[in-house]
């Protein structure tokens, strides 16, 4: 089995600047779970994101992609091939230029989120 710690430091890098804005549930060695501080209907906080290190990938959740699908029409068919689920990523090894992308998706989702008023 690879060592996927690289691969998890690379991606949670991506989404720990945003813990700053948003409401970090958990941030450990093996996962980064974020939610805004808005309140939906069932009287629980609207997720934003987390990145989790499972046995034999590293997944990247974003759900602003889920709130809204328009935001993934400017990704590469390279990113989107790595979809698991309408709002996960799922990486085995360090990918520069798809980390690229990732980091600007995530940007566009805050954005996303602030214009919805969820931030």
């Amino acid at each position: 089995m690879s060592d996927l710690n690289p691969v998890f430091h690379e991606l949670k890098s991506i989404l720990a600047p945003y813990a700053k804005t948003l409401d970090a549930k958990k941030d450990d060695e093996s996962e980064l779970y974020l939610d805004t501080k808005h309140i939906q209907a069932n009287k629980k906080p609207l997720f934003f994101g987390a990145v989790q290190l499972k046995k034999s990938f590293v997944s990247f959740h974003l759900m602003p992609v889920y709130l809204k699908p328009d935001l993934l029409d400017a990704i590469s068919p390279e990113l989107k091939a790595r979809m698991q689920g309408k709002s996960c990523f799922n990486f085995k090894e360090v990918d520069k230029p798809l980390f690229e992308q990732l980091a600007a998706l995530t940007q566009t989702g805050l954005a996303s989120y602030k214009a919805q008023g969820f931030v």
